[in-house]
């Protein structure tokens, strides 16, 4: 019969405990999806892990997508279209970046738009939307894939760098749905 270490059994299990609380506090976390406002990339109960490594401004790219934190008790997750800088526009349904089209290829390719339906999403200026020409130095610009379901920057406005929990890296449940690297 083998002599136990306990004393290692318990040094091995309280650093395995620390590492992964630590791992979970500072690297990662995880979310839940409450809502239709990112359909149909993310649907209502999806399960998020949430990359928290601190980003430089550079780090964060168009198309991620992104949980923030809007106030104390409020996470949203969505889609970040403009990075400081950009001046953005809808018109006839489609997405322009300092006037050039851009394809939002995550969008829902099973509507298909005909002439008398309305569009995904409505045409709009971001000075209509912010009172500014082109997004501000440390903010961004989201909106939620669902457009017509969406509180995002169209209505509450520019986000700071200050609110960003970070990017989605996995949506992990139901595993039906598991994919990794959201964005693009």
């Amino acid at each position: 019969m083998k002599n136990i270490n306990y004393r290692s059994i318990i040094i091995v299990t309280t650093f395995a405990i620390v590492l992964a609380i630590s791992f979970r506090s500072f690297l990662f976390a995880s979310y839940v999806v409450d809502g239709k406002s990112m359909e149909p990339t993310l649907n209502d109960g999806n399960l998020l892990m949430v990359n928290k490594f601190i980003y430089e401004l550079h780090e964060v790219d168009r198309f991620d997508v992104i949980v923030f934190q809007k106030n104390k008790q409020d996470a949203y997750v969505k889609r970040v279209v403009g990075l400081p800088g950009d001046e953005i526009e809808y018109k006839a349904d489609e997405f322009y970046v300092n006037g050039e089209y851009r394809e939002e290829s995550f969008l829902d390719s099973s509507i298909v738009q005909a002439s008398d339906t309305p569009p995904n999403t409505d045409d709009f200026t971001l000075t209509e939307k912010t009172g500014r020409d082109e997004v501000p130095e440390g903010k961004l610009f989201v909106m939620g894939d669902n457009r017509d379901s969406s509180l995002d920057s169209r209505s509450f406005g520019f986000i700071s760098m200050e609110q960003l929990v970070g990017k989605v890296d996995v949506k992990y449940w139901p595993l039906t749905q598991a994919s990794f690297t959201l964005g693009k």
